[in-house]
């Protein structure tokens, strides 16, 4: 991951919630040319990092397990911000709504998903100072 995505505010990650792992892996990998290093989630389920070439370009994950049974499959974007915990508390004194407080990822980061006033999510995630160089 380029330094310009671990600055405050800025998108540097999407990855896929699905129901079907195999069948996102292979059209996503014929349409868009990425290949796949098979890894785990935060609760031992399996994740695939999408790569162009040798660039972790996104992630892919299964919705069992994974996030609520509310959630539909969709794209889960994730925004750079400087202080994990610091966002979390600013979104709640903002109106918004801390659907999953700040939590690790080993090796990663820590990551919080919150829900804005019109009721969107999104993931707020602090990277280790060594991740992704």
């Amino acid at each position: 991951m380029q330094d310009d995505f671990k600055g405050h505010g800025v998108f540097s990650w999407n990855e896929l919630i699905t129901t079907d792992l195999e069948s996102a892996k292979k059209f996503y990998g014929e349409l868009l040319g990425w290949t796949f290093s098979e890894t785990k989630t935060i609760y031992g389920n399996t994740y695939l990092v999408a790569l162009k070439g040798e660039t972790m370009v996104g992630g892919m994950m299964l919705k069992d397990g994974n996030v609520p049974d509310d959630v539909i499959p969709c794209w889960d974007p994730y925004v750079t911000v400087d202080d994990v915990e610091a966002s979390a508390r600013q979104t709640e004194k903002l109106g918004g709504e801390v659907i999953l407080p700040p939590t690790d990822i080993p090796n990663i980061g820590r990551f919080c998903v919150i829900k804005d006033l019109q009721g969107v999510c999104l993931n707020l995630i602090t990277y280790e100072a060594d991740t992704h160089d």
